[in-house]
């Protein structure tokens, strides 16, 4: 039971054609067809759009009031059901967008449903079993089992009946005029899905409900059934697939190893039937096409999750991203700034081909970890389409695309070329040890090819098997597991996602990202450094690390993003746990990657200062930041990474200053052709004289664990390897 616009509802009954499925303007195709075979001529449109709704008698009285009696439609109609039937069968029925979701909503809400339709049975079961619905309806009633049709109630009043369920306590779903006065006459709660023709307005004011769309209604009912909440990182896709493809610009690590996990969650009642996936990388394309799916390793859990129903195209195929832009609902965009801008005349293209076939929204997800995101690639995208069509088309165009600036609170990183080779390497023995005959011997090549291939070879003919390559997890991506996925609101299909997080300030939500994991972890990193451990992860056993990294963000950091603004709790709240459970696991994160560059870091405005002066905007004692900045210039000092300039330009100021820890502070000098954003000796006095005393007791503290030389301080590394 839900409740609906104050209703209680315990069932619902849904037309057929034209409601659930685009078969109007099929009908009306066919008919004409028919028509024309039959008696030599097209029936009109009038009698076409009259007939919406009606039972079979009333459509064929209607027929002969407009063509004379003589006219044969028990022939016409029966040669059109045969067309029908062939396109069907050999094309599917078109299914009307959002139906699946809505009666995945319905079902899994406790509601019984039922059909209720003027066509004959042997049509309604085919087109209900092709279309994969059969399986939601508790009874179909069809348009062959009544005495009296639509606009008469008695088919809808049957089909309440049989569900032991009051009209009034049932939602009626449906289309067309007659169709409408059936439901209200059966004094059910009517819901209207507006087709090719509208019903007069006395009668579409008796509609609970009117919508355009079934998407419209979709948007209502989600309203009113569990909201599913962010799902666990082990529980599974859904199972149902709807008619939504979606596309991957960019497979990379986040394009591959978390957007593709978003789309597949859905909206945790169905998922799309193929998600479009674009790589300029061969090995890729071909690896997933030979396997038909691919594994994201979850190392701090254990867990392999499973990506399937994935189209691999070339990035470089120009016709093929088109029509990605063109078939997808929504599409993930993951490119590095070049990237965007050479592939910005193909998105527009692309663009131009979904408004001008189908004029149809798109949500673009923005994935380029900088504030202003969004806006910098629909500025690149407005000035191809302004080479490609007139000014009006293009602001049409925008209008119907959403930019969506995003922030990925997850880490993602992709098996190297090598791995990937090893890897299928290892799983070629595995499946060839597990067939039971020796494969077919093929005509070897004409030259040699490059291993990877060789390897593939051995796969591509199972490809379509559900079962042969079932227990070959291919492992494409390593991943962090956090789930949430933020997004600047503005789309409607955006608030169904269940692992996305919707806000309407996304600025604010990069810069508490920044706040709490930039800046502290390179001050975990600069303290494990110090303390002789090569990892982070590592270093988090020491409680010395874990416990400064704790009071970074749950003292001083975090509590200065919360004085800041409230309303973003529990967003920092997610962060900094991500953070900390981040740090813990992070054994191959190495500290010398992590810590590099500190004096990009100690700039007034960045990272570590911009905290302090947060903090200090709402009375908050900064001692943990204050020593990670003194912990930045101790790390420099004893660098021993040639590669790292900025660690050699701390310590050259350092020396040429008699090793005054003020002199880094402030210093003025050159920084990439400007001058450096160091702090005030006068108005950083306080703050300057609290970083000094922190170095000389960090100096002393290791001094005494004697840590204090450079040399003492180099752990070598620990090998890494990466598992599949």
């Amino acid at each position: 039971m839900i409740f609906f616009q104050g209703k209680r509802i315990f069932s619902a009954i849904f037309d057929m054609d034209g409601t659930m499925f685009d078969t109007e303007r099929l009908r009306f195709r066919t008919l004409k067809q028919a028509s024309l075979e039959i008696a030599g001529k097209a029936l009109g449109e009038h009698t076409l759009i009259g007939s919406l709704g009606l039972s079979a008698k009333r459509a064929e009285a209607l027929a002969k009031a407009h063509n004379g009696d003589d006219f044969p439609y028990a022939q016409v109609r029966k040669r059109a059901d045969e067309l029908e039937l062939e396109y069907v069968r050999n094309h599917g029925v078109p299914i009307k967008p959002g139906l699946l979701e809505v009666l995945e909503r319905l079902r899994k809400s406790g509601l019984t449903l039922a059909v209720a339709t003027s066509s004959r049975r042997a049509i309604a079961e085919e087109y209900l079993i092709n279309a994969n619905v059969l399986k939601y309806f508790d009874i179909t009633v069809c348009g062959d089992e009544v005495s009296q049709g639509k606009p008469h109630p008695e088919i809808f009043l049957r089909a309440a009946r049989a569900l032991n369920c009051e009209p009034d306590q049932c939602f009626m779903v449906e289309d067309s005029e007659n169709g409408m006065l059936s439901a209200l006459r059966a004094e059910g709660q009517a819901i209207l899905i507006e087709d090719i023709k509208p019903p007069a307005a006395e009668v579409k004011a008796g509609a609970l409900k009117a919508y355009h769309s079934m998407t419209e209604f979709l948007a209502d009912l989600s309203e009113c059934v569990p909201h599913l909440g962010m799902p666990a990182l082990n529980e599974p896709f859904p199972q149902s697939l709807n008619q939504f493809r979606v596309g991957i610009h960019g497979f990379g690590a986040i394009g591959g190893g978390y957007l593709t996990q978003v789309f597949s969650h859905w909206d945790g009642y169905t998922r799309p039937c193929e998600i479009i996936a674009a790589s300029r990388s061969r090995m890729l394309r071909e690896t997933v096409s030979a396997f038909g799916s691919y594994s994201v390793r979850y190392g701090a859990t254990s867990f392999d999750q499973t990506i399937d129903n994935v189209r691999m195209i070339d990035m470089d195929d120009d016709d093929a991203v088109i029509d990605m832009y063109t078939a997808a609902e929504i599409i993930g965009l993951s490119l590095p700034e070049q990237a965007i801008r050479s592939q910005a005349q193909v998105i527009a293209k692309g663009l131009l081909q979904r408004f001008e076939r189908r004029g149809r929204e798109l949500t673009i997800l923005i994935v380029l970890n900088k504030i202003g995101g969004a806006s910098f690639v629909r500025r690149h995208v407005q000035a191809e389409l302004a080479l490609l069509c007139t000014p009006e088309i293009g602001e049409q165009i925008l209008h119907k695309t959403h930019f969506a600036e995003t922030v990925v609170s997850r880490i993602v990183s992709k098996l190297s070329n090598d791995a990937l080779v090893r890897q299928l390497r290892i799983k070629s023995q595995m499946f060839q040890n597990s067939l039971e005959e020796e494969p077919t011997a093929t005509t070897p090549p004409s030259k040699p090819l490059p291993e990877y291939e060789r390897l593939i070879g051995r796969f591509r003919p199972f490809a379509q098997s559900s079962s042969a390559l079932s227990q070959l997890h291919l492992i494409l991506f390593n991943s962090e597991p956090d789930m949430p996925l933020y997004v600047e609101r503005g789309s409607d299909l955006l608030e169904r996602l269940r692992q996305v997080k919707t806000v309407s300030d996304i600025a604010q939500i990069q810069v508490i990202k920044n706040r709490l994991w930039n800046g502290p972890h390179a001050i975990v990193a600069w303290y494990a450094s110090q303390l002789g451990y090569a990892w982070v992860g590592q270093a988090m056993g020491d409680s010395r690390v874990s416990e400064l990294a704790e009071r970074l963000v749950r003292e001083e950091v975090g509590p200065a993003l919360v004085a800041e603004n409230a309303e973003m709790a529990e967003a920092v709240g997610d962060f900094a746990n991500a953070f900390l459970e981040r740090c813990k696991t992070s054994f191959r994160d190495p500290c010398a990657r992590v810590g590099r560059d500190p004096l990009r870091k100690l700039q007034r405005n960045e990272r570590i200062f911009s905290s302090i002066d947060l903090a200090a905007k709402h009375g908050i004692p900064t001692p943990a930041l204050a020593f990670g900045a003194a912990l930045a210039i101790h790390y420099a000092l004893g660098c021993v990474d040639g590669k790292d300039r900025e660690a050699q330009v701390i310590r050259q100021v350092y020396e040429e200053n008699a090793e005054r820890v003020e002199a880094v502070l402030t210093y003025a000098g050159d920084y990439n052709g400007k001058p450096y954003q160091g702090l005030d000796p006068v108005k950083d006095e306080q703050l300057i004289d609290a970083i000094v005393e922190q170095f000389r007791q960090l100096q002393g503290q290791l001094d005494d664990a004697g840590l204090a030389h450079p040399s003492a301080r180099q752990r070598p590394a620990p090998q890494a390897s990466v598992s599949a």
